[in-house]
């Protein structure tokens, strides 16, 4: 499984990068807009792991390229604010599968990550 971790906090991305490649996935991680438009652009991706807040750029401008090219890649966000926590995440980005607190064990994260993240060879990604 391919995953790309957008992620402007270097610790808290490589933690989760950590677990992810310890759980067999090759994961790939970028920390802002057009770091994370450049590799989606070049390479496929199963599953974006992406902060809701970057440093630079637009975390639903990624989200919105994301759909149009890997329409199949499932987002999971995470966040340390309280925006979008009534859910609204997931009519603003059709993408969207999880919306998660930034202090979700790793464990967790390469779970839902596990979950979502998995393709029936014909019906496409696993439902939300």
């Amino acid at each position: 499984m391919k995953v790309l971790i957008v992620e402007c906090d270097n610790n808290l991305g490589g933690l989760w990068q950590g677990h992810l490649e310890r759980a067999g996935m090759v994961v790939s991680r970028v920390a802002d807009q057009g770091r994370a438009i450049a590799y989606l652009s070049s390479f496929d991706v199963d599953v974006i792991i992406m902060n809701l807040v970057i440093g630079e750029g637009s975390a639903l401008a990624i989200a919105d390229y994301a759909s149009y090219r890997h329409p199949d890649a499932r987002i999971i966000f995470v966040t340390n604010t309280s925006f979008f926590s009534d859910g609204s995440i997931f009519s603003v980005a059709s993408n969207a599968c999880a919306f998660l607190p930034t202090r979700t064990p790793p464990d967790d994260l390469t779970a839902m990550v596990e979950h979502h993240g998995h393709k029936d060879e014909h019906m496409g990604p696993a439902p939300a």
